[in-house]
């Protein structure tokens, strides 16, 4: 059952070392993600699931301690998903999840075991609700750490350039996060989350169908768009 989920940005700007001089300007949104970190740890759930986009329409499944790296950003900074299991933790976290991972360093997370899954952005909207319920069904307590981002597409200097159809579908994507709206985030259509770049539509897909009868409430901690992109950060519990 979940009992607990925080939702994410996941640009490697979070990361003060890549952001460098320009990292003041995402400090209100690490103090929001740190906060909601702080909700899931409240939780005292049994397993922690760190569920963030990668490209394509598949699934990838990452372990415990499987490492990061944002090297190619420039930057000589690895991480882990969690203490290391075994000698060889399997492939390398793909960019959302390396994110989420200095996330949970930089609280000092050790409160529950961690895995991750990578969630393709194609992924279909009946997937991804699929997804959810057997990420929960296998125990009792289940906390989600969702990464993603919104619409690419907010400032003419935007990765994706200016959509006037952005900020409404972001505003949106806050509303529906922010009130647990299972059936908005089911039915968000995904032609348009493309169109807009948004990383984050099957992420939040996936947490809806975790989220089916958990009657959880939720909060919205952070909603901005510095750099033309769309980051949100809400929690449930």
């Amino acid at each position: 059952m979940l009992v607990a989920a925080a939702v994410c940005p996941c640009p490697p700007l979070l990361v003060p070392e890549i952001a460098a001089g320009a990292a003041s300007k995402l400090d209100a949104a690490r103090a929001a993600c740190s906060d909601a970190l702080g909700v899931l740890a409240a939780a005292r759930p049994g397993r922690l699931v760190v569920v963030g986009p990668v490209a394509g329409s598949g699934q990838e499944a990452y372990p415990q301690g499987s490492p990061g790296s944002f090297e190619g950003f420039g930057v000589d900074l690895g991480v882990r998903l969690g203490p290391a299991l075994a000698a060889d933790a399997g492939r390398p976290l793909p960019g959302s999840l390396a994110v989420a991972a200095w996330l949970l360093e930089r609280t000092a997370w050790s409160d529950a075991p961690l895995e991750g899954l990578g969630v393709g952005e194609r992924l279909p909207p009946e997937q991804c609700v699929r997804t959810g319920r057997d990420l929960v069904a296998r125990d009792e307590r289940v906390a989600l750490l969702v990464m993603g981002d919104a619409s690419a597409c907010r400032t003419l200097k935007a990765p994706g350039y200016l959509d006037e159809r952005a900020a409404p579908f972001d505003a949106e994507a806050a509303r529906a996060l922010a009130a647990v709206d299972l059936p908005a985030l089911t039915a968000m259509d995904t032609g348009l989350a493309g169109e807009l770049k948004v990383s984050g539509r099957a992420p939040w897909q996936v947490l809806a169908g975790a989220a089916e009868g958990a009657d959880l409430g939720g909060s919205l901690l952070y909603e901005d768009a510095p750099y033309g992109v769309g980051y949100i950060v809400a929690t449930w519990s």
